[in-house]
């Protein structure tokens, strides 16, 4: 005969892995280091002043 199973324990694993997949995705997201965003918005800036400055005046 099979073990019973706690579905009190099922339904709380189940919800805790889906909120550690969750929370692996939003450190992704928001989980960078103040030099890597600074240095992103850097050289966002340095693009875009690059493709300014190529514009044909019309």
């Amino acid at each position: 005969m099979a073990q019973p199973v706690n579905l009190n324990k099922a339904r709380k694993a189940r919800a805790k892995s889906e909120r550690k997949t969750k929370a692996d995705a939003n450190a992704l997201k928001h989980g960078r280091a103040r030099a890597e965003r600074e240095r992103d918005t850097k050289v966002a800036d340095q693009a875009r002043r690059r493709l300014d400055a190529h514009k044909r005046d019309t």
